[in-house]
């Protein structure tokens, strides 16, 4: 792996990025892509002026901002195709009707760019290897070389095809490259040795994020739930979330509901007092002497009890 040029994303020079792990080595930098960022500015100024400089056309599109680059870094597909023109170099988009027809296996194409919203990476095959499997014979690795991963990721023959799709319902923009790449040293050397992968590079500052949070000094109650829910480096998902916060409230209506049963065997025992003592005081006789002092409890009758339970559990 250690032979495949990658670079890692900086600012939003993700284009830079795209075709230099393309064409595996530095062959474009910003001020580069700029200059044809402004050639194609130029290119159609001229276009617009065709149709008279005094119109209200072309002095709206003086007033526009550039569509080729901005100052984030960001470079426009035109740019990109017209760098890879320098190499002989050419883009066909995956979905359009004209290459479907032509009903080419994605593993007999060579490399592709692929483009959601504003970040553009590469999909290249490296090493053209030669070797028998069960299926027959297998040629050559695909790779990742997205600038936002820690490194190359490897790609099956068998996993492009899906990989590719995959994006597409992800709603990117795939492209192939038409086209001889230049020689390179991944290449060459993956000819002669396998590679395997047994881990998937890690996106830039997730690991960064693992350590920090690892240094942060957490609760008891972060603890037990770090144990329960081993932190794989991406957060706590919204379902988990919820189901955390159902499992709390859960917790809550138990303890409200062992509470209620709790007053419920109080009452339940206050009555039966109160109707043991009831039936004490009927079965004295009627000239017997009273206490001098009963208590509310001891004057109320079955009734009454029952009346106040009842409007207890009515609250």
């Amino acid at each position: 792996m250690e032979s495949i040029f990658h670079e890692r994303q900086e600012g939003s020079l993700c284009a830079q990025h795209c075709l230099n792990n393309l064409l595996q080595g530095e062959y474009f930098s910003p001020v580069e892509l700029s200059s044809i960022a402004q050639q194609l500015d130029e290119e159609e100024r001229m276009r617009m002026a065709e149709g008279g400089v005094s119109s209200e056309e072309y002095r709206t599109f003086l007033q526009q901002p550039s569509v080729n680059m901005d100052d984030s870094g960001f470079f426009s597909i035109q740019v990109i195709s017209n760098a890879l023109k320098v190499w002989g170099l050419e883009l066909i988009l995956f979905n359009s009707p004209e290459y479907q027809r032509l009903g080419i296996d994605p593993i007999n194409e060579k490399s592709f760019i692929c483009n959601y919203k504003e970040h553009w990476f590469t999909v290249r095959k490296l090493g053209k290897q030669v070797f028998k499997c069960i299926q027959g014979i297998r040629l050559s690795k695909w790779f990742n070389l997205n600038s936002l991963l820690m490194g190359p990721e490897l790609i099956s023959d068998t996993y492009l095809a899906l990989f590719l799709a995959q994006l597409q319902q992800e709603g990117y923009s795939i492209f192939v490259v038409k086209g001889d790449l230049p020689d390179c040293e991944a290449d060459q050397l993956l000819q002669m040795i396998r590679v395997q992968q047994v881990q998937r590079p890690k996106l830039i500052g997730e690991e960064t994020a693992q350590s920090r949070d690892q240094r942060l000094p957490r609760s008891d109650v972060d603890q037990a739930i770090e144990v329960s829910h081993p932190f794989d480096g991406t957060g706590m998902l919204d379902e988990d979330e919820e189901n955390f916060q159902r499992a709390l409230a859960l917790s809550r209506q138990e303890i409200d509901m062992e509470d209620e049963e709790a007053d419920l065997r109080r009452a339940i025992q206050l009555s039966m007092q109160g109707s043991r003592q009831s039936e004490f005081s009927n079965s004295l006789p009627q000239n017997a002497s009273q206490p001098p002092h009963t208590s509310q409890t001891d004057s109320l009758s079955s009734e009454d009890l029952r009346r106040r339970r009842q409007a207890y559990f009515e609250k």
